[in-house]
C-alpha cells in the first residue's frame, strides 16, 4: 500500500472513530482481524450481534494492510477481537487512531492457555501467537470471546454462556476426532516441516515434531539462511520425515526448491493463518483441523483402518 493510502486511511479512521454513536443493547457491531477468529466469534454471536472481519479469507493476516474498506467498516464498529502475540503487525495503526467508544482485545493475551515460546528467529522467546491451532486453545478463545459479549450485553448473557458451552463441547469433538486420525502415523514419521513455524501447538497436542523453515510471521520468508537451514537439518536427521508441507497463505515456490534438493514429495496445502472460501476444503474451523489431519495422515503414511 502507498503511503498516500495509508495516510488517508488514517484520517478516514480518525474521523470516523471520533462521530461514532454509542451502541444500543439491541444491536453490537464487531470486527474479527481473520477469518478463524471471525468464525468463532459467530459461533456465540446469535441474531444481535454483526460480525465482520478485516482480512478476507486467503489473505495473509500477517503481512495485510489496512485499506479504506476496511477503515469504513470500523466506523460503527464497537469491539474489535484480534488475536495479537504479534500476529498482526497491522493492529497498531487502529490500536493509535482508537478512542475509548472502540473495545480492543488481544484473545490470545487473555485466553487462559499455556503458551509456547518462539525458539529461532527475530521473535525467539516470545509467545507463538498460533493457539487456535489446538482445539483447547480455541476453546480458551471462546470463553474470552463469550465474556466480552457478556460484559457489553449483559441482559444476553446467558445466551452467550450457553452456545459457548455448546462450542467447547464440539472443539472437544474435534480434538478426539482429528486424534484418532493422526494416531495411525508411526512414530518415525511425526514430523511436520513446514514453510511457517505455524503448528507449534498443534503438534503439541498431537505428538508432532514441528519444523518451520521460516519464522512464525513469514520474517524470514524465502531468505537464503532459511533456506539453507532447512536443506541442512533435512542432510543431517534421520529418519527423514516422508514429505514437506505448504500452507493456504504461503506461495509454494520455496517449498518446491526444497521438495527437488531433498527428494522429498510436497504436500498440501494446509491451513493455518485463514480458512478456505466456502466451497474449499476449509471452510469452517473443524473443517480445517479435519482437512489438515488427512492431508498429513496421507503424507505421513497413516495406517488405513480395515
Amino acid at each position: 500500500m502507498s503511503k498516500w493510502v495509508t495516510w488517508v486511511c488514517t484520517l478516514l479512521f480518525v474521523a470516523l472513530i471520533s462521530t461514532a454513536p454509542a451502541y444500543a443493547n439491541t444491536t453490537l457491531r464487531v470486527i474479527a482481524s481473520f477469518s478463524v477468529m471471525e468464525e468463532l466469534v459467530k459461533r456465540l454471536a446469535g441474531d444481535t450481534v454483526s460480525v465482520n472481519v478485516i482480512v478476507p479469507r486467503g489473505e495473509d493476516v500477517h503481512r495485510w494492510e489496512l485499506t479504506p474498506p476496511n477503515v469504513l467498516a470500523l466506523e460503527e464498529t464497537h469491539i474489535v477481537f484480534y488475536n495479537g502475540l504479534g500476529l498482526e503487525p497491522w493492529i497498531r495503526h487502529i490500536e493509535a487512531m482508537s478512542d475509548d467508544e472502540l473495545t480492543l482485545v488481544e484473545v490470545a493475551r487473555k485466553a487462559d492457555y499455556t503458551p509456547l515460546m518462539i525458539s529461532t528467529g527475530a521473535h525467539q522467546g516470545e509467545p507463538d501467537p498460533h493457539m487456535w491451532m489446538d482445539p483447547e486453545g480455541a476453546a480458551a478463545y471462546i470463553d474470552v470471546i463469550a465474556e466480552t459479549l457478556a460484559k457489553h450485553l449483559p441482559d444476553q448473557a446467558d445466551e452467550f454462556y450457553s452456545r459457548a458451552e455448546e462450542a467447547r463441547q464440539a472443539l472437544d469433538n474435534l480434538n478426539l476426532a482429528v486424534k484418532e486420525r493422526l494416531e495411525g502415523i508411526p512414530q518415525t514419521n511425526r514430523t511436520l516441516l513446514t514453510s511457517e513455524a505455524g503448528f507449534g501447538y498443534f503438534a503439541r497436542a498431537y505428538a508432532f515434531e514441528a519444523q518451520g523453515v521460516w519464522g512464525v510471521n513469514h520474517e524470514t520468508q524465502g531468505s537464503a539462511e532459511a533456506m539453507a537451514k532447512m536443506s541442512e537439518y533435512l542432510a543431517n536427521n534421520r529418519p527423514r520425515p516422508p514429505a514437506l508441507f505448504f500452507e493456504s497463505t504461503t506461495p509454494s515456490i520455496h517449498m518446491d526448491a526444497l521438495s527437488r534438493e531433498a527428494s522429498l514429495p510436497l504436500a498440501g496445502p494446509l491451513y493455518v493463518d485463514s480458512l478456505s472460501g466456502a466451497d474449499g476444503p476449509a471452510a469452517n474451523y473443524a473443517d480445517m483441523l479435519h482437512h489438515n489431519a488427512e492431508v498429513m495422515h496421507t503424507a505421513l503414511g497413516g495406517a488405513t483402518a480395515e
